[in-house]
């Protein structure tokens, strides 16, 4: 196996990235009228590569924008009163007041009333479609391509799961509460919930399954490193993990972290897991024109199928699920890109493992897909390596990052998943860098 035979990868064009990086970091147009609404930032629902299965629709989509809204609605605590019966309680929570109820036994119950709070913009998260949750979100079943795969699971994501409560004013500081109101105004914690009384006489408490939170050590930017995962509580203090994300007894309070979402700050509601880029992180980041000029980009070097000599081409952004028969495929243990082709079979390994006919290594062989949600991107680089095993396509620094990301799975695990497809990474590394074979003309 000749060494020199092995192709590199293409070359880019110079005169092509000077004009990429204008098109990258000029303001989009689109997005900033001159009297644009501020936005505080976004949140991206991992797994979906830029919309979801069925399309975004209403209050279900795969990401969200939190704009500063035309009146403040955002809550803090003010009064809080003990009740001797459940009546009591419930004469308490008026269904005109927001109000969190603490159930300590069958003879005590604490509410905490919330009063209007005019320098704050409150948003909510859940899988309820009742009113108050301004952003749907349902369970992310890994490479699902319809949402008919996802509603047989029943669902862990709590109906009311958190809140984000935003500053109106700069620098507009985005902080993360678990558990939002219901319909009624009202936050239950019952006797089971996990809930205690503060040094200063304060109640607080946390959800059945949970709200943790991660922010990223050095920011949502190549030098990005995995922070810790923490557990954020009801009154929004941090604590260390559960044994298990519903166990009764709460970690240990994590004095010097807060709330206080950072962009690339992951949010995971157990069953779902959301990234948050604040609007300056998302202003550095790569747009999907500028996605869209790299895949015109590799598809003009006319990259080649190493045996049968055909042209392989990037299917567009809009067909991101249909294998269009120019599709480059890889084989994921060497990253030799070819075109589709049917030899090499393993029939001893299910017919899932192939020999690559460039230097004979054997291992899945699979379609490669652009990777089309920008938000994931740490960098502007060009799209030169793959996930394994879902083969989504993406630049170098972000492979590396999402590779190194221990994301929530289930109850008490954590794996490395791509932010695409929600897939679990597989091999050594999680991805491979790919190798093209350019025209021989």
């Amino acid at each position: 196996n000749n060494e020199k035979s092995v192709p590199q990868i293409l070359t880019r064009d110079l005169k092509f990235e000077k004009s990429l990086a204008k098109l990258m970091f000029s303001p989009d147009q689109e997005n900033h009228p001159s009297k644009a609404p501020v936005k505080y930032g976004e949140l991206i629902v991992l797994g979906y590569n830029g919309s979801l299965p069925n399309g975004d629709r209403g209050r279900r989509k795969s990401r969200f924008a939190l704009f500063k809204r035309p009146k403040a609605n955002g809550v803090k605590p003010s009064t809080v009163h003990i009740a001797c019966t459940p009546q009591a309680a419930k004469a308490i929570s008026n269904k005109d007041q927001h109000s969190i109820s603490y159930t300590l036994s069958r003879a005590q119950t604490v509410v905490v009333e919330y009063t209007h709070d005019s320098n704050t913009d409150m948003f909510q998260i859940g899988r309820s479609t009742e009113s108050p949750i301004d952003f749907v979100v349902t369970d992310t079943v890994p490479g699902s391509q319809s949402n008919s795969d996802t509603q047989s699971v029943q669902s862990t994501i709590s109906r009311f799961a958190c809140r984000i409560i935003c500053e109106r004013n700069p620098p507009f500081t985005a902080r993360i509460y678990a558990a939002g109101f219901d319909s009624s105004k009202n936050i239950f914690l019952g006797e089971k919930a996990a809930k205690w009384k503060t040094s200063d006489g304060q109640m607080d408490g946390l959800t059945t399954n949970g709200v943790l939170v991660m922010h990223p050590r050095n920011g949502f930017t190549e030098d990005s490193k995995p922070g810790v995962w923490r557990e954020i509580s009801v009154c929004g203090n941090v604590f260390s993990l559960r044994e298990t994300r519903s166990a009764q007894q709460r970690g240990k309070m994590v004095e010097n972290e807060t709330n206080q979402l950072q962009d690339g700050s992951l949010i995971d509601l157990c069953g779902a897991t959301l990234l948050w880029r604040t609007a300056e992180g998302l202003a550095r980041t790569p747009t999907v024109k500028h996605l869209e000029a790299l895949r015109q980009e590799i598809n003009a070097a006319r990259p080649q199928c190493p045996v049968g000599f055909n042209t392989l081409a990037f299917p567009s952004m809009k067909r991101k699920d249909v294998v269009d028969e120019k599709q480059p495929w890889v084989y994921l243990n060497c990253g030799h890109v070819h075109g589709y082709h049917n030899w090499g079979n393993k029939e001893e390994r299910d017919g899932k493992d192939r020999e690559c006919p460039m230097c004979r290594s054997v291992g899945p062989y699979v379609p490669l897909w652009l990777g089309c949600e920008a938000g994931f991107y740490v960098d502007a680089g060009p799209p030169t390596h793959a996930f394994s095993p879902c083969g989504h396509v993406c630049s170098e620094k972000t492979t590396a990052y999402w590779s190194q990301i221990p994301l929530p799975h289930g109850t008490h695990t954590f794996h490395a998943a791509c932010p695409f497809c929600a897939h679990q990474l597989a091999g050594e590394q999680g991805y491979i860098r790919l190798i093209f074979q350019g025209p021989l003309d």
